[in-house]
């Protein structure tokens, strides 16, 4: 019979590790399964939908919520029940490319300046120059100055996002990039690619992780609010935000045009909070029991 002190434990992944730290956060979890139940419907709910997002139907115009259209329809009738679920994949696309895009440039640019000191001192004047201009202000001269369309929206979206994720980048190389296995691997002469990549950023990733998630909520928010003033996407888009300010002027009489839209920007920012806020405290080494 094996000595039992002599078997090798398990080693148990930190992913797996911070999953079921994750999964124990009830808030967490149901935040993720309202994402997944969001990005599912977006993608699939308008194939099985009987009504065409962009047909008009004057003869149902401005009907209330009812057993032929769930959500009612809008000035056009035009069903927004279909509008929404068209409109999320425009919402979820558009959050997911901007986010993503300014991850990794912002985190670029935040490595650069840790890893290399001469690079520092520029690259953070400049961040700190785009964090002094106020988000929306920025967001809507670049748009103003570009042409009011999607793209133009999604590009002021990466500048005035990518700044929060070179500062949290920074600050987390300047951290790890003295501890002592970066010196060994210097010691053993590593160059620095495999430095930066195989040992500074697996260990500088957490805090951009959770920021991925929170800062998503900001672009769901922002790009909302320049589609609301007519400076993003365009009509006859089913964008959230556009629906709201297609409603606005019916808000007194048929409050359903503009406020069911808004609250599924509610719903997915509210989603994507609660598993941010789990993310954070499940990527945090302090809880490790």
């Amino acid at each position: 019979m094996a000595d039992p002190l002599t078997k090798k434990k398990k080693k148990t992944s930190q992913a797996v590790e911070v999953w079921k730290r994750l999964h124990k956060n009830k808030m967490a979890m149901v935040g993720m399964y309202t994402l997944i139940a969001i990005l599912l419907l977006s993608l699939f709910g308008p194939l099985f939908s009987p009504y065409d997002y962009a047909a008009q139907n004057f003869t149902d115009r401005l009907l209330f919520p009812c057993a032929s259209h769930i959500f009612g329809t809008d000035n056009f009738g035009r069903d927004i029940l279909t509008r929404i679920l068209v409109g999320g994949r425009y919402t979820l696309f558009i959050t997911f490319v901007c986010i993503t895009s300014a991850a990794v440039i912002g985190s670029t640019l935040g490595l650069l300046a840790a890893f290399y000191p001469k690079l520092d001192n520029l690259i953070m004047r400049i961040v700190d120059i785009f964090m002094g201009i106020p988000t929306m202000l920025m967001c809507v001269s670049i748009v103003a100055a570009l042409g009011s369309n999607m793209q133009n929206m999604m590009i002021a979206l990466i500048v005035t996002q990518s700044p929060e994720f070179a500062r949290i980048m920074r600050a987390q190389v300047l951290t790890v990039k003295d501890r002592e296995f970066i010196e060994a691997a210097n010691s053993i002469g590593a160059n620095n690619l495999r430095i930066i990549f195989h040992h500074v950023v697996p260990n500088a990733l957490a805090p951009v992780i959770v920021q991925y998630t929170l800062g998503a909520v900001n672009v769901i928010l922002m790009s909302a609010s320049l589609s609301f003033v007519g400076m993003g996407v365009q009509p006859p888009t089913p964008e959230w935000g556009l629906m709201i300010s297609a409603g606005r002027d019916y808000l007194r009489d048929y409050w359903h045009i503009a406020i069911i839209p808004g609250l599924a920007i509610v719903i997915t920012a509210f989603a994507l909070n609660m598993l941010g806020d789990g993310l954070r405290d499940a990527l945090d080494p302090r809880l490790k029991q």
